[in-house]
């Protein structure tokens, strides 16, 4: 198979808060050789950092609920439950971003970083990649209301137990990428993290 791919036209046919550009392409098959030309849109929104926060001497993690205006038609409703997320502007690296989203979502600071893995969201439509952490935090007087107010936020966050969490994930209550596989992978991780990150 030839890794070749053919940019024949770009052309931008939205720009608002958000791009959307549309490609004329050509690839590489499988078979060899290149494929016709095929047009896409695609959704350009940038990059993004999520951070799941947890206690590991409480075993306990952060969620934040905020209202989200592509799950207008979701069968549960537009407020979501969540994990601490923002764009990575130009300029700065995903974990300044991690740390300051902490600040600014759940007034938090956290002592730690551990890599959890690097996605992409929904690459037939969309260029965004998530680069996803779990952050080791102290939640003694977490809560509130949070977020900024130039960027519309209106953020409410909830400290919970591990298992409080895993059931909201099971029963759907947690249902978004974010927070699914950040979850997740603490469920895999969670004993090594408390062996790590407790006195």
């Amino acid at each position: 198979m030839s890794n070749q791919v053919e940019i024949l036209n770009r052309e931008t046919c939205f720009q608002g808060f958000f791009r959307v550009d549309r490609y004329t392409i050509r690839h590489g098959l499988f078979e060899g050789g290149l494929s016709q030309p095929i047009t896409r849109e695609v959704f350009e929104r940038g990059h993004s950092v999520a951070v799941l926060p947890y206690d590991a001497e409480r075993d306990e993690v952060v969620l934040v609920e905020q209202f989200r205006a592509g799950a207008l038609d979701a069968p549960s409703g537009p407020w979501l439950m969540e994990i601490v997320a923002g764009m990575i502007d130009q300029g700065h690296t995903p974990e300044e971003i991690a740390h300051q989203e902490l600040r600014e979502e759940a007034d938090l600071t956290a002592s730690e970083l551990e890599y959890i893995c690097e996605y992409l969201v929904s690459p037939g439509g969309t260029s965004e990649r998530v680069r996803l952490y779990c952050a080791r935090v102290d939640v003694e007087g977490a809560g509130g209301i949070h977020g900024r107010n130039d960027e519309g936020e209106d953020i409410r966050v909830h400290v919970v137990s591990f298992d409080e969490a895993w059931d909201m994930l099971q029963n759907g209550v947690i249902n978004n990428a974010m927070g699914i596989i950040g979850l997740q992978w603490l469920a895999l991780n969670r004993d090594r993290l408390r062996d790590l990150w407790t006195a």
